[in-house]
């Protein structure tokens, strides 16, 4: 009889072929597996349907994390991932929100406002994630009115060198809300926003205490509720008291995220770049090739 002799009956060629191609295949099952639809992309971080990041001010990692003065932010970290070698990239603190937002201090090296050369058309994750179809969102304390550009209001304790997003052409001012706009359906928040607290609850005017405090009224429930909704916080500073090399805390908590402190050293550029790979977008400066933080999902 003519063809291919029983698999019993193959030499050891036969076989040793027959294997191979069964481990490629394995392998190509396994990739397509561990990136969503089999595409090509970011396969070891999350897409969580909301990402919110919450930015305060002005402490070092050792004033914040363990402190009797910040037993909220302390639980987070300790039931999150707590990056234990977190740092900004330098001082004051307008640099470093431009940093965290767009990969690039964009030549700002103090908190003048406006900042010089403003406003820029680079890019930033606000730009971005529109780009690809999200939706993004920025919650100021303090902030006269939706859309505004002012640079301070005394009586909210409001101050825009926190703000970058108003310094950008390619992001709609009115995507800065209002404090006071902060949703209590957390399905309705953007795909991706940021909470900025007024000058007192960030801590730069007033305590570890006040701040931790705020957090845990303000958005303690948001927390909660993105662990069981695929939904994530960050938790981080701009910049620490000068004491620490610039070492801060930075905490994810939510879905997908691995419980354990990490000894990685990162700054606000891989912050900026996991959330980018997060939903697929393009890199901003530095962000471009920076790492994105793999290691605590699960």
């Amino acid at each position: 009889m003519s063809g291919a002799p029983p698999a019993t009956t193959r030499g050891p060629l036969s076989r040793w072929r027959a294997a191979l191609t069964a481990c490629a295949l394995a392998a190509a099952a396994g990739l397509a597996a561990a990136v969503p639809g089999g595409a090509a992309g970011a396969a070891t971080v999350p897409t969580p349907d909301h990402t919110l990041v919450v930015v305060f001010e002005n402490h070092s990692y050792s004033q914040v994390v363990g402190s009797s003065s910040a037993p909220y932010i302390t639980s987070l970290a300790n039931a999150g991932a707590n990056l234990t070698q977190s740092y900004a990239l330098t001082h004051p603190s307008q640099p470093n929100y431009f940093d965290l937002f767009s990969g690039s201090p964009q030549g700002v090296t103090d908190d003048t406002c406006p900042p010089p050369g403003s406003p820029y058309s680079t890019a930033n994750l606000a730009a971005e994630v529109r780009a690809v179809g999200k939706s993004w969102g920025s919650y100021n304390e303090g902030l006269p009115s939706q859309g505004s550009t002012t640079c301070s209001n005394s009586a909210g304790k409001y101050a825009r060198k926190h703000n970058p997003w108003f310094s950008f052409s390619n992001v709609p001012a009115s995507t800065g809300y209002t404090f006071a706009q902060f949703p209590t359906d957390y399905t309705t928040l953007p795909t991706v926003s940021f909470v900025v607290p007024n000058l007192c609850d960030d801590m730069h005017d007033c305590s570890v205490s006040t701040g931790d405090t705020w957090l845990k009224n303000k958005l303690g429930g948001y927390a909660q509720w993105a662990t069981a909704h695929n939904s994530v916080l960050v938790v981080t500073f701009d910049e620490d008291n000068g004491s620490s090399g610039n070492r801060i805390p930075t905490i994810f908590y939510g879905a997908h995220v691995k419980q354990g402190a990490y000894s990685t050293r990162y700054n606000h550029f891989n912050v900026l770049r996991t959330i980018e790979d997060m939903y697929g977008t393009t890199h901003a400066g530095a962000a471009a090739t920076a790492t994105p933080i793999t290691e605590i999902w699960q």
